[in-house]
């Protein structure tokens, strides 16, 4: 088979990198152009079942093979024990096939062929005892991580997010309703004949599911920005900000732009909103965005959320600070990122997250607000960590604050508090 054309072999490098160098797979999605919604279903089936399935090879072998020998075999034990549709035959010998592009090749191909019918035969074996396995382990979460929301939620809603965090995720549209109505919006999605559902807590915002395999720049309405991608959960930090015309907004962390585009029409007029990213290969993307969403007027600046005044010398109304944090809230969207999560990695996130509070803080005007919002689900980083920084700086006060959890608003999940400059 074509060496381009193998899907298994491409998803299994993908793996293997993500194993090797801890790289982040999402980045290498943007690059695929044969079978897109397969490979990325296997990459992301195989990342979130890695305790799953390196359990398996672990049993099974007496010494791990290559890297990339044990991404090729995780592709093809999550083909067999989790993709249904996908009939077995074509999962060994496609997958066979893709470990013979190394060196050694053949002697690989062979081990990957072995253990790949052995758990054909043995499927039914295989789920019996992982049953039997810690409850983290059957739910390939890591045991500290899953103990901890057993602690802080208890064990059934625990048990609840982990499974909810292993199903595929959706593809939510907000419709841009500046532009187009909501009936014409889905009217026209009729006529292509593709089917969506709302989102059934819509409310003043509407959003829309897109069907699995449609193309988001196939929707009509793609290029005259009649639409967002945009998850739910992400409108409640917009909403305790209640940015208004005519007032001077700024939004610390902005991209890819789903917050800020949101702002931007709940504004009218946007010249007095202004996006500050401190990464350099994001900017084009936030600009992208606010192009196809004819968003022109909005000021764009590199520049650290730490530090915002030295590329800024307004004082502003409203400040959002989405915040770089532990993404534990959105793990049914972020593959990897379970397996990043711990203690000192959430220390070091606090850090940040004082240091952006501190520098922001002093860019508001009296009786100013600022809206602190994570994707996380962790008190050290949500109620704890805002407690604590209000005790030392008394000058502000706690307003408001929201919590999503994921399996209830079947979102991701989020936090946000409204903090006002007294």
């Amino acid at each position: 088979m074509n060496k381009k054309n193998n899907s298994r072999l491409i998803a299994s490098k993908i793996i293997a990198d993500w194993i090797e160098k801890e790289f982040f797979p999402e980045k290498e999605f943007y690059k695929l152009q044969v079978d897109r919604g397969f490979i990325i279903e296997v990459v992301q089936g195989c990342i979130k079942n890695y305790a799953i399935l390196k359990w398996l090879l672990n049993k099974w072998t007496s010494k791990l093979p290559s890297t990339y020998s044990q991404a090729v075999i995780y592709v093809g034990f999550y083909q067999i024990l989790f993709m249904k549709n996908v009939e077995d035959y074509a999962a060994i010998n496609e997958t066979v096939e893709a470990a013979k592009f190394q060196s050694d090749g053949l002697g690989a191909a062979k081990l990957v062929n072995a253990l790949l019918r052995r758990c054909q035969r043995e499927v039914r074996e295989v789920r019996v005892e992982l049953f039997n396995q810690e409850i983290s382990l059957q739910l390939s979460h890591p045991s500290d991580l899953f103990d901890k929301w057993v602690k802080n939620f208890g064990k059934q809603k625990a048990i609840g997010l982990a499974k909810w965090n292993n199903l595929p995720p959706q593809t939510f549209l907000r419709i841009n309703q500046t532009k187009i109505k909501v009936d014409d919006f889905t009217k026209e999605l009729n006529e292509r004949e593709i089917k969506v559902n709302i989102y059934n807590s819509s409310r003043k915002e509407i959003f829309v599911i897109l069907p699995r395999g449609v193309s988001v720049s196939s929707i009509p309405g793609y290029h005259e920005g009649n639409f967002v991608v945009q998850d739910p959960a992400t409108i409640h930090a917009v909403n305790l900000l209640n940015p208004k015309k005519n007032e001077k907004i700024l939004d610390a962390c902005s991209s890819p732009g789903g917050k800020a585009m949101l702002i931007a029409e709940r504004m009218v007029e946007a010249k007095n909103l202004t996006l500050m990213e401190i990464h350099e290969d994001r900017i084009p993307r936030l600009k992208e965005n606010l192009k196809r969403c004819k968003l022109n007027n909005i000021t764009v600046v590199k520049g650290d959320a730490r530090s915002p005044k030295n590329v800024l010398s307004e004082m502003y109304d409203g400040i959002l600070c989405d915040v770089p944090c532990s993404n534990s809230g959105v793990l049914q969207r972020r593959a990897d990122a379970r397996w990043r999560i711990g203690k000192e990695r959430i220390k070091k996130l606090n850090i940040l997250q004082n240091q952006i509070l501190d520098g922001c803080s002093k860019m508001l005007l009296p009786n100013g607000r600022l809206v602190y919002s994570t994707c996380s689900l962790e008190n050290e980083e949500n109620e704890n960590l805002i407690g604590n920084w209000i005790k030392h700086n008394s000058e502000f006060y706690v307003e408001d604050s929201i919590s999503i959890f994921p399996p209830d608003s079947k979102t991701d999940g989020a936090y946000a508090a409204l903090i006002r400059r007294c």
